[in-house]
């Protein structure tokens, strides 16, 4: 079993990690254990095949890819619930080129009969039962390749250590993925024999401090175990490292602390049929501190692996000379989340494939690209009013705003010609945060990249009804919904053609985790650890703040807020740490389980998705318009166990409300 390249050498230095991603979840276990068809019997005789799949390196090796290819793709809209599943973005109906499937949940379309984005799969003699889905067979896997690892003759006692380091961070991967996604679960530390009976084959749902334990456990076995770096980066990027293991561990113990974990009483009656509380029903300070613990530790390591905030001075500095001030900070967290391989990413998934989402992003400019899906991923308005102004505060809370609309119109002058062409447009585009500039597409702003890099050569993106890029007659189904457009996951290398209707790709692994996020992880740990913020809980936002050329957060509220003591109590800095997270990480999959662990999802995700008016002629596109108004409950924090597999397995209880 060759490893498959994954990027085109041409694009990626010869970058030929391979996760086997497309040859199916399933398929080394195939291949080595049993045949197909009976991959799913409850008893597989396999004791002699295991031996022969570890037999050698080689195919130990296969195993272990085989293990990775388990990862959920998260650039994939149809596999990873966080990109359209929230308010960040909104489809329009018949929408080409993107799965809607997971779109279906914000529109109360989940259920657990047959539950969307289903992760869960019921267990029985360690085995995956029909109607499962691939994370609990991963588990398995795993259990199977740790179990057998020692067999192999000629592989080398330092790719033993690692490949072991490696399979327990996937380990502890999977376990976290269905953590956050259904909070109390199994926990499949080993697997069960092919005879076992009773409880033993039908495994309990463990408590939330349990499962949380056992992953920090498998964390801190893991990081002892991997390198610092990775040193052979044309064959090896994405494979994870002590940083990536200490991030995870880190980011572990914040989910735990967080409101939705940590004393929620909305779940005091989900308890087992042991009568076993699942969810804590106190609320432990001590949490946050031992959030606080793991994080700092992440971000040593992750300094002494090389990792830095992203600076696209020095990652472009070719062409930073031809460049304004202005489109450099814009492009310092679009090139920090799309910059391939960036010493920013902490962790990365290189083989989801980011296409669908850049082709998404990519404005039409004339009417040979009519044809494709390009142009049709669109922003909220929520989105759009989100970032800061320029004075890196709030719209809402900027002394300087108090009294305007938004959404009048303004006229544009040869100062704003870095992100905007001359004429009128709303008043909503100027003087914001350079963040915005680079994370939102509007009508009338210049697109840094598409083979153009120089202030005064930009290209002007159209988004208004009747022309090119808004809505035509001839493309009802490739616009976006909301008259804006997703810029921030759009690599500036990426092009389409003026002569016909392509696009070439400059492909770039989806980020994880990035340093920056750990520094505002730190941030908000630190702050709900002491009884008021302090320096050190500002140095981390205000690190992620420079960087796009915002001033501290002490300093901006106290020139530009109407409230100007917020940053001074622990309460107002909890709400300028989200902010800055819901600024910092827009689009990149973060939002939508921040908003459930911090149980403000209700607070959020019940208010109507607004866009622009995209069939207003003329000055009419600039009038906000109700697209869609979802329903958000308390059983909509956590995801329905299917009821199939509460039949499977009567030990398991169902998630409130479900």
């Amino acid at each position: 079993m060759k490893n498959i390249k994954v990027f085109d050498d041409k694009n990626d230095s010869g970058r030929n990690f391979s996760l086997l991603r497309r040859m199916g979840g399933a398929l080394v276990l195939c291949l080595f254990l049993f045949s197909c068809s009976d991959y799913l019997d409850v008893v597989p005789e396999n004791v002699e095949t295991v031996d022969y799949a570890f037999r050698t390196r080689y195919r130990a090796e296969g195993f272990l890819y085989g293990i990775f290819s388990f990862l959920p793709q998260h650039a994939n809209n149809g596999a990873n619930p966080a990109l359209t599943a929230g308010d960040e973005i909104w489809l329009v109906e018949n929408i080409e080129g993107f799965s809607t499937s997971l779109w279906r949940i914000p529109q109360s379309e989940q259920s657990a009969t047959t539950p969307l984005a289903n992760y869960w799969a019921a267990v029985q003699n360690g085995n995956v039962l029909a109607g499962g889905t691939a994370m609990f067979t991963a588990l398995r896997d795993c259990n199977i390749f740790l179990e057998n690892i020692h067999l192999p003759f000629d592989l080398t006692e330092d790719e033993r250590i690692r490949w072991t380091g490696e399979v327990l961070f996937m380990k502890a991967y999977f376990h976290f993925w269905l953590f956050r996604m259904y909070g109390p679960i199994p926990l499949i530390r080993d697997n069960l024999p092919i005879d076992a009976v009773g409880d033993e084959s039908q495994p309990y749902r463990e408590p939330v401090d349990e499962v949380v334990d056992y992953i920090v456990s498998l964390l801190d076995s893991a990081a002892v175990r991997l390198p610092v770096e990775i040193y052979d980066k044309g064959a090896e990027l994405g494979r994870p490292t002590k940083a990536a293991a200490l991030a995870l561990k880190a980011q572990t113990l914040t989910l735990a602390a967080s409101p939705l974990f940590n004393g929620n009483t909305d779940y005091a009656t989900v308890k087992d049929k042991r009568n076993i509380d699942l969810f804590p029903q106190t609320y432990s300070e001590e949490k946050w501190r031992r959030a606080v613990v793991a994080l700092k530790e992440a971000i040593d390591m992750a300094a002494e692996g090389g990792h830095r905030l992203y600076d696209f001075r020095i990652t472009n500095a070719g062409l930073v000379t031809q460049m304004s001030e202005k489109n450099i900070l814009a492009m310092q967290v679009r090139g920090a989340a799309t910059d391939k391989w960036n010493e920013e990413i902490v962790w990365g998934d290189p083989n989801s494939g980011t296409g669908a989402l850049q082709r998404g992003g990519m404005p039409k400019f004339n009417i040979l690209h009519e044809g494709s899906w390009k142009g049709n991923y669109g922003p909220t308005q929520r989105m759009a009013e989100q970032f800061y102004t320029d004075n890196g505060v709030p719209i809402e809370e900027d002394r300087d705003w108090v009294g305007i609309d938004p959404m009048e119109l303004k006229q544009s002058t040869a100062d704003d010609r870095a992100y905007m062409r001359l004429g009128r447009t709303a008043g909503l585009f100027f003087n914001r945060e350079a963040r915005f500039y680079g994370a939102i597409t509007f009508d009338g702003c210049t697109l840094f990249g598409n083979g153009k890099t120089v202030d005064n050569n930009l290209d002007i993106v159209n988004l208004k009804y009747g022309v090119i890029g808004g809505v035509t007659s001839t493309n009802l189904a490739r616009f976006s919904v909301t008259g804006y457009l997703c810029k921030k996951m759009l690599n500036f290398k990426s092009t389409v053609p003026a002569t016909a209707d392509g696009f070439t790709e400059e492909r770039y692994p989806f980020p994880i985790i990035r340093l920056a996020d750990l520094f505002l992880m730190y941030a908000e740990a630190l702050n709900e650890s002491k009884a008021a913020p302090d320096a050190e809980v500002y140095e981390y936002i205000d690190l992620v703040r420079h960087r796009t050329g915002l001033r501290g957060v002490v300093e901006s509220w106290r020139d530009h807020a109407i409230d100007p003591g917020k940053p001074l109590t622990k309460e107002g800095m909890r709400d300028i740490i989200h902010r800055e997270r819901m600024n910092e990480l827009a689009f990149e999959g973060v939002r939508f389980w921040d908003l459930r662990r911090w149980k403000l999802a209700e607070q959020y995700l019940n208010q109507p998705i607004r866009g622009l008016n995209i069939f207003g002629a003329g000055d009419d596109f600039y009038q906000i318009t109700e697209i869609y108004s979802p329903q958000f409950g308390k059983k909509d924090y956590l995801w329905p166990i299917r009821r199939g597999n509460l039949a499977i397995n009567t030990n398991l209880v169902q998630n409130y409300g479900w």
